[in-house]
């Protein structure tokens, strides 16, 4: 699996996808370098995900903490011991409560190896990640990207991926996830630099209108 693991990786697919299709030339001119946007993978690091489905960076940032707090130390283990005034006190909803201990029953149990994801093709640990109950395709595609770094994952469902794209290609309307793959077939296989330029683009977009990042 070829990873992207440095800035030289990420210079390397910018040119790739400037040549292959113009419409990047203005978007790299606007963002630059993209961040690497590289964290370490694991059970903690798959649960920070989870936490930041649906939520504002803020947010994100204020449930985690609480999470870290109330079920330190943060293993699968850990979870499954957890009482459910511990898992209230973690500021996880309902919903995101069970997604976590399903994740830690399918470790504890051998049905999920995380360790064992980093040599395989993105699609086939999309597939894997989305088998447990409650990981979504956009779970699963932020862990292989950040925390994988696989050179070809994509996040076709991310809203601000969706949003640079509808700008920066002049399309229609927001394009709609299938619609975004579909798309992003002709970045393959720099698919994960794609996401980074759009992230970026994305964020400049909004500094650019005073808005927060």
């Amino acid at each position: 699996m070829s990873i992207i693991a440095s800035d030289a990786d990420l210079a390397e697919g910018m040119a790739v996808l400037s040549a292959r299709d113009p419409a990047w030339a203005p978007i790299i001119a606007r963002t630059g370098l993209p961040p690497l946007r590289r964290r370490a993978g694991g059970f903690a690091s798959l649960v920070q995900i989870v936490v930041s489905q649906q939520l504002s960076v803020a947010s994100a940032r204020a449930v985690w903490a609480r999470t870290q707090t109330a079920l330190a130390p943060l293993t699968p283990e850990a979870i499954l011991a957890a009482d459910d005034e511990a898992m209230r006190l973690s500021g996880l909803s309902r919903p995101k409560q069970k997604t976590v201990r399903a994740l830690a029953a399918a470790i504890a149990e051998g049905r999920l190896g995380l360790d064992g994801l980093a040599g395989a093709e993105a699609d086939a640990v999309h597939r894997v990640l989305t088998a447990v109950p409650g990981i979504g395709p956009w779970t699963a595609d932020v862990y292989i990207l950040i925390c994988l770094g696989h050179r070809d994952g994509f996040a076709a469902g991310d809203l601000a991926v969706q949003e640079a794209a509808r700008l920066a290609f002049a399309l229609p309307a927001r394009p709609k996830p299938a619609e975004l793959a579909a798309l992003a077939e002709g970045w393959r296989p720099w698919r994960g630099v794609a996401a980074r330029l759009l992230w970026a683009y994305y964020a400049a977009l909004k500094a650019r209108e005073g808005l927060d990042a």
